[in-house]
Order: structure tokens, then sequence, then C-alpha cells
């Protein structure tokens, strides 16, 4: 083959880091190609070193090297060498198309470890094996990366990218998992609380998101809050579209019932109007509150004043009980923020936090810490030994750059997390500085609560005793709760 070919464009190709470690790297394919051209006297016009896939021909070098091709003039033969013919491509269907756009530009492509001359049509069935094979190796790497997929999803692992919120990270022994990424995590976990009242649209939640920080495209929130793994599962596709859920390990943002809470709310597309939204927000103790006359539940309205609308809790029957409503929230509030944590219960939530959550919390952070330190120093450690190799020229300059190129992107990489690691450590440490004094006031914050939520604390803490001439009210508290809350 080689004594008819006078000059030629060399091709290398790798697609993956993988196969860079293996030893089949650009220098040495180039390499080889240089030597077999230097002992045919075929005359190197260009290299072309290529990093990409051969899934397809949309590759960055080798659309420069068509482009070189085509702008060549004349009949004489333009040849494009390769050391195999799984550089050139590994799907059958686009070598073959890409072989005939070729010829009509009078160029030819060869392997030079895998000769066929195209010229001779028994060659063919050879080229069908050769180009066939790395097709066959991609179909079975890819079955074999989906079946390890799924076994790893099985095991309650996410195998795939970290989603928003989370970021992937490895254990001191090579274990790869994830965990939440703050403030992301926490405001996804806040835009799944405000879905669940089912008070504002998507778009209003997204936009409100976009104020803490939070961007996203709507079709990628639309996503993110379909997605199960928030809620602590990991979603295993079967036959037919069926999905199995199965527990995942990693740590849960929001809880289960709240994320079905969600999907329901989105998929039936249930919303509240505004003039629902206004009366709950306004007479937020009804369903909690009863006639002192006649016993009847009693509901709210507003009532049409000369200039204003002045809501009042009322009577469904005939007695015509009514209260101001502004002054018997103002009432309930007061009373609940009267309330505050007994010394003992201070005691225990102390206890809770600096044993359950923050010494844990910071003994995980400092082994994460000394696992990336160690990860430092093993790549210093080889970054050192490659410049000796190399000062001793046992390393050709291409293979030093290329590892110094891969040391410096892992280090960068390994450094940002250092510096997560870090904020988070101060953080941790920050907050057992705190004085815990915050905790006695638990409720003072009750009356920026959300219509659902002060609702929900409701259930716990009725009002009991309201007069409905003074606008005054006593709580109800239950005998567990009157452990540990007690008036100032």
């Amino acid at each position: 083959m080689s004594r008819f070919i006078k000059s030629a464009y060399l091709y290398v190709r790798v697609s993956t880091d993988e196969q860079k470690r293996k030893g089949y790297s650009l220098p040495e394919q180039e390499d080889r190609l240089l030597k077999y051209c230097e002992s045919n006297n075929i005359l190197v016009k260009g290299i072309y070193r290529e990093d990409f896939s051969a899934k397809n021909f949309n590759r960055p070098e080798w659309k420069k090297l068509i482009s070189v091709i085509k702008k060549e003039r004349g009949k004489e033969e333009k040849n494009i060498l390769f050391i195999k013919w799984d550089r050139f491509s590994r799907n059958i269907q686009y070598a073959y198309e890409m072989i005939g756009i070729l010829r009509k530009y009078h160029a030819k492509v060869m392997a030079i470890d895998q000769p066929v001359d195209l010229d001779i049509p028994e060659s063919s069935v050879m080229l069908a094996v050769y180009l066939s094979v790395p097709e066959a190796e991609n179909s079975r790497r890819a079955m074999n990366t989906a079946n390890g997929m799924r076994r790893a999803r099985q095991m309650g692992r996410h195998p795939n990218k970290a989603p928003v919120g989370y970021s992937n990270l490895t254990t001191t022994d090579g274990k790869k998992y994830i965990a939440p990424k703050q403030p992301e995590a926490g405001i996804i976990k806040w835009i799944f609380l405000q879905l669940a009242k089912n008070i504002y649209k998507m778009t209003e939640i997204r936009r409100m998101a976009a104020t803490q920080g939070f961007h996203c495209s709507s079709s990628n929130f639309s996503k993110l809050i379909r997605n199960p793994v928030y809620c602590g599962l990991i979603p295993i596709v079967l036959g037919d579209n069926e999905k199995e859920m199965v527990k995942g390990n990693h740590e849960a943002l929001i809880s289960m019932s709240i994320f079905y809470r969600v999907q329901d709310i989105i998929n039936t597309k249930i919303r509240m109007s505004k003039r629902s939204e206004e009366l709950k927000a306004t007479f937020f103790l009804t369903g909690f509150l009863t006639c002192p006359l006649c016993g009847k539940r009693i509901c709210g309205s507003f009532s049409k004043g000369s200039r204003y609308r002045y809501p009042y809790y009322h009577c469904r029957g005939r007695c015509r009980a009514r209260t101001n409503a502004v002054l018997l929230n103002y009432s309930y509030e007061s009373q609940l923020r009267q309330l505050m944590l007994s010394s003992k219960a201070v005691q225990l939530f102390n206890y809770i936090l600096d044993d359950a959550n923050l010494n844990t919390s910071r003994t995980a952070c400092l082994n994460e810490r000394a696992g990336i330190l160690r990860q430092l120093a093993r790549r210093q450690l080889a970054l050192s030994k490659a410049r000796k190799l190399f000062v001793e020229d046992m390393l050709k300059f291409d293979d030093y750059s290329e590892f110094k190129s891969e040391y410096v992107a892992c280090c960068a990489r390994l450094k940002k997390e250092l510096g997560d690691n870090i904020e988070k450590l101060n953080g941790i440490d920050l907050q057992r500085r705190l004085d815990h004094g915050s905790l006695l006031e638990i409720f003072s914050g009750y009356e920026l609560l959300d219509t659902a939520d002060k609702k929900y604390l409701l259930k716990f803490i009725p009002p009991a005793e309201v007069n409905f001439v003074t606008g005054e009210l006593s709580l109800e508290l239950s005998s567990a709760l009157s452990k540990i809350l007690v008036l100032k």
C-alpha cells in the first residue's frame, strides 16, 4: 500500500482520559505514524490531533481536515493515515458515508495497522469487519455502562451527575455519593414547601427563587420539581417506560409526603384564587373557633363600611355574635409569644444540636478535608516524579505537558472542594459559638409565617376561652406540650 503514497495527512484521535491512561495517547499514535511515513518516504502534509468521540464525524479537527482537502485542486490523490479503523469511526454507517464523500474529492483513508486496498472489491469484506468491531465494542460498552448504572441505582446510589442542590463527592475509601450543596439545597427545599401550600403559581415561585439567587429556566424548573431524588428516592427505568422507585442512600431535602403533594398539585393544576387566598390569610383562626352563645362554628368575612372593608369573625347561626378579626388575630399571636421553651427542653435541644448535628457534621467535614489533602499530596508527588523523568530526558515533552494539564485541572477541582469544605467548617464553628438563646422565644416570628404554616401550628396549640366582647383569648396546651412550653 505505502509504495503508491507520496504524501499524506496524519489523523490521531482519543476519546476519553481512560484511553490516555492506557497508553493509547495522541503522542504515541503520532510517533508511530511519523516513523511509518519516514520509513516509506511519505511526505507529511499536516497532523490533526483529535480529543473527541468517534460516534459521528462532528469533530472539530476532522472538520478542519475535510475543509483542507476540499480546497486542494486537481485530481491528485489526497491520503489520510491513522493507526486503526477505530480511530477513523466507531459507526459503520457513518464510516461508509464519509468514505463516499472523500472519494468525490479523490481522497483515501488508510489504517497502517489494518491495511485495506479499497480498489480491490474483495477488500470490502475486511473493511466491513474492521468497521463493525469498534461499533460492536461501543454497543457492548454502552450496555455494560447501562447495567452498571442500573445496579448502582438498585443499591440506592445516584451514579449520574448530581442534580441541582447536590454535589458529587467521594469518600476516603473511593466510594462516590451525592450530598446537599448550600445555598441551592435550602432554596430548593423552600420551593417545594411553597408549592405544597398551593398558594402561588409555579412561575411566581420561580421568580421569588430568582430573587434569592436561584436562577433556573422554566423547562429546567419543571424538571426539577418532578425529580424524586429530592425526597430521597432513586428512579429506575424498567421496560415499557415503567419506573421503579428505590430508597436512596443520600440525604433527602424534603419528605415524600411533600413531594407527592407537590406532584398532585402541579399535575392537576389546582390553584387557589386571589380572593380565597386573601380570606384564608385574614381569617386563619377559622376552623378553631366556636360561638360562645350557640356553640356553632365561627367563620370569617369582610363587612363593607363607608370607606373600607372591615374583617370580622362571626357566628353561622342567628345569634349574630361577632368580633374584630384583626383584634382576635393579634390576641392569639400575643398569647403565643408569651410561650417559651422550658429550661430542661432548651438543655435537651442543646445536647441534640451539639451531639447529633454539629459534632457529627464537623467530624464528616474534617474527614472529607483529610481525604482532599491526601489526594493533593499524591498529585503533587506524581508531578514531582514526572518532572524528574522529563529533566532526565526519560519522558517526552508532549507526554509531560499532557500529564501536567491533567494535574492542573485535577488540582483546581480539589482546591475548590477544599475551599468549600473550609467554608462549611467555618459555618459549623460559627454555629457552635452562637448563643442558643434564640431557642427560647420560638414563636416570636409567628405573624411572619404563611397561612398554611399558621394553621398547621394551630392544630397543636388551638385557642380556648375566646371573649368575643374584648377580643381576648387563652391557649389550650396538651399535657405533652405543657411539659416543654412555659409562660415567660
